[in-house]
């Protein structure tokens, strides 16, 4: 599978303990605006750049101690389809921002950019302090089209872009910045805590808390629309912005019940919605019922699943799959539903069922190469899944022949799916030539990719099943540091300098470079670590 998730650990218990609730506001996520947002409603210029106390490496500190706790979340994933999709959108907002001038060069080095998907059904996104950004599945699973879903990306990139968290945070001055990170965990954790009741023990000091960090509504209007100019300048749909609001506005109007946290900390204005409506081009429609693409389809119902793994959800998938009006519908959603299907089918372990489906999904989408990609990839999951590494198999489902049976060739410029599913098939395969493949593949890519958790712990697998237990141990340190666990990296580092002193170690003769690399490393996270013990 190449589904990765983090170790279940006891989340935020160090910091928290018990009184994660006190630090919850029911109504609000990272954040948030209040709907009683005091301050003028000023017709001025927004006010650009940071106009605050707070440097952008203090920031970007406070956002690494708190992703390093969100990233022990279980419920936090790491799906390399889904996370391709979403750079595919992320990356030129990102390209947009830096050519409009939003994203200064000292801003792009010293943030993080990160985005973190969660496996939550519930339809939100935040941003965090240091250029970090989370997204729920929840929301790749309502969005209709790439454009609405660069619509709140791009809102929430202005959010940092622009220093809004910093400012907020300057201004509250009562609290230090680790207590504000705290309370920032708690709100995360105690969201899905379903006893709302325990968020009440305290809750005027929880609001009040919270009262300094929310975003005002001046800010929220900035942040409006400097993303809806970064998403059109990206080349994205402005019909994406508008479309987007007018899920939220329905969700608003059938009385939210909970599976919209993203409207609630982002509530809508009239005049925010207005003010949207009117940017789009003269004679433009306002309200355009939108098709999803055949791959935003696909991918919609890869969320879907993975956001609902319940046996009931995954049966009935396969009900649609076999309903009869299916057929009736446009080719983009018997995709989707197909994808789904089959998807279903592999988390069910049905291996032939999933491959039933994925025959089907591959006659609709036979004339889209990219549908036709995300379809193969989907059916190399499924063979991983069935432990079947047959060569007429593997043909069959597209993937080109390779040096050895069962290894499709992948080229330097391959997507980050492609090399992990390479790495997943030489591990499985055991063929030397075919490891050496995708290491070098995965070593490629890590020289531009060097914060990619999960390429450093496939390529360690990779090493450990070659006997390189050096190597391996070198790539095991570096996905802990991706991960900004600094403790675990020195530990993997210890034990790789120890290895080749230990009696009768097969790798006595280690390489020199490799051990250089390692003693330089081990240095360098030293002072990462006592940086980390040193923070407030």
């Amino acid at each position: 599978m190449l589904i990765h998730q983090f170790k279940p650990k006891a989340l935020f218990v160090s910091v928290l303990k018990k009184k994660t609730a006190l630090f919850f506001v029911a109504a609000c996520l990272v954040f948030p605006i209040s709907l009683n947002a005091q301050g003028p409603v000023a017709n001025a210029l927004p006010l650009l750049g940071d106009g605050s106390d707070m440097s952008a490496s203090a920031e970007r500190r406070l956002g690494d101690r708190i992703v390093r706790e969100l990233y022990r979340d279980p419920d936090f994933i790491d799906d390399p389809v889904l996370t391709d999709y979403v750079q595919g959108i992320w990356q030129p907002l990102l390209t947009s921002a830096r050519v409009r001038g939003d994203l200064t060069p000292e801003l792009e080095e010293r943030f993080a950019w990160r985005i973190i998907l969660g496996r939550d059904r519930s339809v939100n996104a935040f941003a965090l302090p240091g250029g970090y950004f989370g997204v729920h599945l929840g929301l790749l699973a309502v969005v209709s089209s790439r454009d609405e879903l660069a619509s709140v990306l791009g809102h929430e990139l202005s959010h940092v872009t622009q220093r809004h968290i910093s400012r907020l945070i300057s201004k509250s001055n009562q609290q230090t910045p680790w207590m504000i990170g705290a309370m920032i965990l708690g709100a995360l954790a105690a969201s899905k805590n379903p006893d709302a009741g325990n968020a009440l023990i305290v809750g005027g000091q929880a609001l009040s808390a919270q009262g300094q960090l929310n975003f005002s509504r001046d800010m929220e209007r900035e942040a409006d629309r400097i993303g809806f100019g970064v998403m059109t300048q990206a080349g994205f749909e402005a019909q994406g912005f508008v479309g987007m609001f007018d899920k939220l506005q329905q969700a608003s109007r059938l009385n939210d019940s909970g599976a919209y946290p993203y409207l609630r900390s982002h509530p809508l204005t009239t005049e925010r919605i207005a003010d949207m409506q009117s940017r789009l081009p003269l004679g433009a429609p306002h309200a355009v019922e939108v098709t999803p693409g055949m791959t935003h389809a696909m991918l919609t119902a890869r969320a879907r699943v993975l956001s609902n793994p319940g046996s009931d959800a995954l049966r009935g998938w396969l009900a649609q799959a076999d309903d009869a009006g299916l057929a009736r519908q446009a080719p983009a959603q018997q995709a989707g539903v197909f994808y789904g299907a089959a998807m279903a089918a592999l988390r069910m372990r049905d291996a032939v069922q999933a491959r039933e489906q994925l025959a089907r999904l591959q006659k609709v989408v036979l004339d889209d190469v990219e549908a036709m990609r995300q379809a193969r990839w989907l059916g190399l999951e499924i063979e991983l899944a069935a432990s079947d590494r047959s060569r007429p198999r593997l043909l069959a489902l597209g993937a080109e022949a390779g040096p050895e049976p069962g290894l499709p060739v992948m080229a330097a410029t391959s997507r980050r799916p492609e090399l992990l599913l390479q790495a997943q098939l030489a591990v499985q395969g055991g063929q030397a030539q075919g490891m050496d493949q995708a290491a070098q593949a995965l070593q490629s890519w890590l020289v531009r990719q060097p914060q990619d958790d999960l390429a450093w712990q496939w390529l360690a697998s990779l090493y450990a099943q070659q006997n390189q237990g050096l190597r391996a141990l070198r790539a095991e340190a570096e996905a802990r540091v991706a991960q900004l666990d600094y403790a675990g990296a020195l530990d993997r580092l210890k034990a790789a300098q120890d290895r080749p002193r230990a009696p009768g170690a097969v790798n006595a003769s280690a390489d020199h470079i490799d051990a250089s690399i390692i003693d330089t490393r081990r240095r360098q996270i030293e002072l990462l670590l006592k940086e980390q013990a040193q923070e407030p």
